[in-house]
C-alpha cells in the first residue's frame, strides 16, 4: 500500500520561505507523475506544481519563478521549494503520486493521481 506522508508546512511571514517534503513508501517503481495540490479555505483544489518520469515540470502560473518542485528517486521523497510567499499562498498543501500511467489527462487535474497525502498547512501572514 503506498503512502504518502507531507511535512514542512508552517507559519512565516509575507516575504518568506518553506520546503514541503513528501515522503513516499510502499512502492518500488517509479511514479509515473508526482504533483503538489492545494486548497485554501472557501476554495476549489487547486495544482501547484507537477513533475513527471523524465523530471519534466510544470508550473501554476501564480507559483512561476517562486516554487521549485524535485524529487529524489533514491530517498523516495518529492520536494516543494517554496520562495517570496505571500498571504494568497496559505492552504493546505497535498502531495499526490500516479503509480498509473494517464498520459491525456493534465498533470493539474486530480484524477491523475491516485494516491494523496494527508496535507500540511501553510500559512503565510501579511
Amino acid at each position: 500500500q503506498v503512502e504518502l506522508v507531507e511535512s514542512g508546512g508552517g507559519s512565516v511571514q509575507a516575504g518568506g520561505s518553506l520546503r514541503l517534503s513528501c515522503a513516499a513508501s510502499g512502492y518500488t517503481s517509479t511514479y509515473y507523475s508526482m504533483a503538489w495540490f492545494r486548497q485554501a479555505p472557501g476554495r476549489e483544489r487547486e495544482g501547484v506544481a507537477a513533475i513527471d518520469n523524465d523530471r519534466i515540470t510544470k508550473y501554476a502560473e501564480s507559483v512561476k519563478g517562486r516554487f521549485t518542485i524535485s524529487k529524489d528517486n533514491a530517498k523516495n521523497t518529492l520536494y516543494l521549494e517554496m520562495n517570496n510567499l505571500k498571504p494568497d499562498d496559505t492552504a493546505v498543501y497535498y502531495c499526490a503520486a500516479a503509480t498509473i500511467e494517464i498520459p491525456w489527462v493534465g498533470p493539474f487535474t486530480g484524477g491523475k493521481y491516485n494516491y494523496w497525502g494527508q496535507g500540511t498547512q501553510v500559512t503565510v501572514s501579511s
